[in-house]
């Protein structure tokens, strides 16, 4: 059926003759190409079938007007075939007895105003009991702010004086906007050595993850694009790869 291979001009005139008044089934089979890739080719070229197709009985589904598909439906007061068969709590074998009941807390669950350490290492608390975490763990240096000062602005961020998270004192909490913290922790405002040692430990992290990446998934094929210049550059120095290839 070919997936993604181009259509010819061969394809398209027969697509453009056929498509108004041939069923798309037929058209496909024709065409050797599936009746998605036949609709989709079909919509690029803005066909339509044309009236008379679509008053026929091939038209099918497609037909509007006439009531299609009525002779399937269920008719009103129609019974189910398994009326009866189905009750309200029951259960085969022990499933009743190990499903969840109603109301019932996971063993994670915890009451509103319980504390916990975020993976970031940040101080929260619960502030209500919706199910959906971000909302109803709030960090208790924002509740400490907002307490005293009232909603953090939109664009801001509350931040720690003495970057120590544990400390969520009023004293050593301010308001900041996105660009003055990006400005805070720029790599800049550090020594030239300590800057140096950030810039190798993040290019040792990079070099293990793709080491990992490799190990699990196996090493990454060259682009295809590559591959043919280096062949291109050998054929043209006899077949000896050059000094940069080796």
């Amino acid at each position: 059926m070919g997936n993604g291979r181009p259509w010819q001009k061969s394809e398209i005139r027969l697509l453009r003759s056929s498509y108004p008044n041939l069923p798309t089934k037929k058209l496909a089979r024709l065409l050797g190409r599936s009746e998605s890739a036949v609709y989709g080719q079909a919509g690029l070229l803005s066909l339509k079938k044309s009236a008379t197709y679509l008053a026929s009985p091939e038209a099918c589904r497609l037909r509007r007007g006439d009531n299609v598909g009525a002779r399937t439906r269920f008719r009103p007061g129609h019974s189910p075939a398994n009326k009866g068969l189905r009750r309200p709590g029951w259960a085969p074998g022990r499933m009743a007895q190990t499903q969840f009941k109603a109301g019932r807390k996971p063993q994670t669950w915890k009451p509103i105003g319980s504390t916990r350490l975020s993976k970031d290492g940040y101080l929260q608390r619960k502030v209500s009991d919706t199910g959906y975490p971000p909302r109803d763990w709030v960090g208790v240096h924002i509740l400490t702010w907002q307490e005293a000062h009232g909603p953090v602005p939109p664009g801001h961020i509350v931040a720690f004086k003495d970057r120590k998270k544990d400390d969520t004192t009023l004293e050593n909490l301010e308001l900041l906007s996105r660009r003055e913290l990006m400005q805070r922790n720029t790599i800049h405002n550090y020594p030239p050595e300590l800057a140096d040692v950030i810039r190798v430990n993040g290019a040792l992290r990079r070099k293990i993850r793709r080491i990992h990446e490799e190990q699990t998934d196996g090493p990454k094929k060259p682009p295809v694009r590559n591959a043919r210049s280096t062949q291109g550059r050998e054929k043209a120095d006899g077949g000896r790869p050059r000094q940069g290839d080796q």
